[in-house]
């Protein structure tokens, strides 16, 4: 059973307010709450930790620019944030489309049992299913992470990935019954991995 817990509106909403009324703590308030998630994605998407915390530091260095202009977020903090971690890797590496997969198992959770026997069962499925999200293609992959990995909403990785809600929708969809197919599959993911 997966328990997803969703992203506190509330305070994106809160902290939202703040950097429009120029409260000047607010922006550590956005860093505190937001650089692990950002940093966690830059990491996926860049493979390098130090160029992740770079990247994640310029987004924030944007932010500051931005603050009380029209370029500011006025909705959707998170949202905002995503997508310009999401353009500044591409200015990066001159292409935003390929996730590196070499780390993509560091958005599934770790198995907590302790019994030796549930243990070894859960890493097998944690390792069956690394191998068949493996078999995504790069957009279905990153849509996954985004959705479920971390919590964004429709609208927001719709931003993020610069398309329509009802193409994001359509992506995961897919996604969902690509990596379903190939686990319902026995032996399929294993001859592909």
């Amino acid at each position: 059973m997966f328990l997803i817990v969703l992203p506190d509106t509330s305070t994106e909403n809160t902290l939202l307010f703040r950097l429009q009324s120029g409260d000047d703590e607010a922006v550590m308030a956005v860093y505190e709450e937001y650089f692990t998630p950002l940093f966690h994605y830059t990491r996926l998407k860049t493979g390098d930790a130090t160029i992740a915390e770079d990247i994640v530091s310029e987004v924030f260095v944007k932010l500051i620019r931005v603050l009380g202009t029209k370029s500011a977020p006025h909705s959707h903090l998170r949202g905002w944030l995503f997508r310009v971690a999401r353009n500044e890797i591409a200015t990066h590496y001159q292409k935003a489309d390929k996730v590196n997969i070499i780390h993509l198992e560091e958005w599934m959770p770790a198995p907590t049992e302790t019994n030796p026997e549930t243990h070894i069962g859960d890493l097998m499925e944690i390792h069956r299913m690394r191998h068949a999200i493996r078999m995504l293609n790069d957009e279905q992959q990153e849509v996954l992470i985004l959705r479920f990995g971390q919590r964004l909403s429709l609208k927001e990785t719709a931003d993020i990935m610069d398309k329509s809600v009802s193409a994001i929708k359509s992506l995961q969809f897919r996604a969902v019954d690509t990596l379903r197919g190939i686990l319902l599959q026995p032996g399929r993911e294993a001859s592909n991995g």
